[in-house]
């Protein structure tokens, strides 16, 4: 740094707002953005939005959404065999049609993904976790859910 006097007579060309405030992207930064980690450690428990992503969260995002509509595709095979959903909310959407209920999945699914991926940084306080850490339980979850659908389909059903 200089001891050097600044020029007051130079025009202040900052807009007076600080941009760092800004917690959501801007959509220019989606594709062209470089931030993938923490700058500063105190950092880290803060809510953070990033630029880029891992390419493990992007795994466990598409697997979590093949594993939902895995799990509608094998729902609607078992209601076709004479089964029933329990899910009131899925079953709403089943009333429409079969493109209704997939169409309803594949949106929640995706709405909840994006959800965990904006917040995945946080810390939950009291059982200490990292929301990253939810994408591996729904990716468990899903996988018990079909694993108890193929085994209805390939014990219960012949």
């Amino acid at each position: 740094m200089s001891d050097a006097p600044k020029d007051s007579t130079a025009p202040d060309k900052r807009s007076g707002r600080d941009r760092r405030q800004n917690k959501i992207p801007r959509l220019k930064y989606l594709l062209a953005g470089q931030r993938k980690k923490f700058r500063r450690e105190e950092d880290r428990y803060k809510t953070f939005v990033f630029d880029r992503y891992s390419t493990r969260i992007f795994a466990a995002i598409m697997s979590i959404i093949c594993l939902s509509l895995l799990d509608a595709l094998l729902t609607l095979y078992l209601i076709a065999a004479g089964a029933f959903e329990l899910n009131p909310v899925m079953a709403y959407f089943l009333t429409h049609g079969p493109m209704a209920f997939l169409g309803a999945k594949y949106f929640l699914t995706s709405f909840a993904v994006v959800i965990l991926l904006i917040f995945k940084n946080v810390i939950f306080s009291k059982p200490k976790i990292h929301a990253r850490s939810l994408l591996h339980y729904v990716m468990i979850a899903f996988t018990t859910v079909i694993g108890w659908e193929l085994y209805l389909i390939f014990v219960v059903l012949p």
